[in-house]
């Protein structure tokens, strides 16, 4: 089963900025066609996973409660425009504990992939990191940059690692992996 694992924060929501957090509902705000890139790939029989670090709770500065709140209400909106996602999985670990499941390490990946019966190979990651592209890699699953969030094309030069594909945002990722069946 082919899968698409999306980042959140600056992928499906807006980056809120850097050390900064979304720390409740509130706070969030979808990007334009997220929904609609979601819900084209959940039709397309696509699972889908959301694989995100959210250090902000590790960093108490807001609460697992919060987390779920925020994941409860983004996975009804979801819902609603007729997406879906199969499963969320954060590490809400800070960086100094090291822990496996930190992107860039692919433990949440390889975590989803234990729960599913996922074809890695031809499965992609979504982010707007270079430490997303990183762990997709890791992982073994095609890369997608999207230049909605955090990354932006005149930092090439510096990028660690190079992405399979660069695209404007989710929807523009979704409609090329559609298109590439």
């Amino acid at each position: 089963m082919r899968a698409v694992f999306l980042d959140r924060d600056g992928v499906i929501n807006r980056y809120p900025g850097d050390k900064k957090y979304v720390t409740s509902w509130k706070e969030f705000r979808f990007l334009p066609g997220a929904k609609s890139a979601i819900a084209r790939l959940h039709k397309n029989k696509f699972k889908i996973f959301i694989v995100s670090n959210q250090a902000g709770v590790g960093k108490g500065l807001f609460g697992q409660g919060a987390l779920d709140s925020i994941t409860r209400n983004m996975l009804a909106a979801i819902k609603k425009a007729r997406g879906k996602i199969d499963a969320a999985f954060y590490c809400t670990h800070t960086k100094d504990e090291n822990c496996p499941c930190r992107k860039p390490r692919a433990g949440l990946i390889d975590k989803a992939c234990k729960n599913y019966p996922v074809n890695i190979k031809n499965s992609f990651f979504i982010g707007d990191t270079i430490r997303d592209v990183i762990t997709a890699k890791t992982a073994g699953c095609k890369s997608i940059l999207v230049l909605c969030g955090k990354e932006k094309l005149s930092n090439r030069k510096d990028w660690e690692a190079q992405p399979d594909f660069v695209f404007k945002d989710l929807l523009e990722a979704a409609k090329f992996i559609l298109s590439s069946k």
